[in-house]
């Protein structure tokens, strides 16, 4: 089941309800009790990685591997702090 936010219209209140596809959304607002509470547009909390459906098939072009694609490990440059407090001993 998802979970929907939702937000007051009349006093800003801002909540989270844990439903079903097909329920109705929920307008009493828990703070205020007032009908103005507007369901809000958010995104997923997750990513999906690695090999399967949603990578193979979404994909187009030259795009690569999501999950596969790493970046080189940072290395403090000569003038940064790290290297800086190690030449001080």
């Amino acid at each position: 089941m998802p979970i929907y936010e939702y937000q007051c219209q009349s006093c800003g209140h801002e909540h989270e309800a844990l439903q079903k596809l097909g329920a109705d959304p929920i307008v009493i607002c828990p703070a205020c009790t007032k009908p103005e509470l507007m369901k809000k547009i958010s995104a997923a909390g997750f990513r999906l990685k690695g090999t399967g459906w949603y990578e193979t098939d979404f994909k187009s072009g030259t795009k690569k591997n999501v999950a596969g694609e790493s970046s080189a490990p940072s290395v403090p440059k000569a003038g940064s702090s790290a290297a800086a407090s190690s030449k001080s001993d």
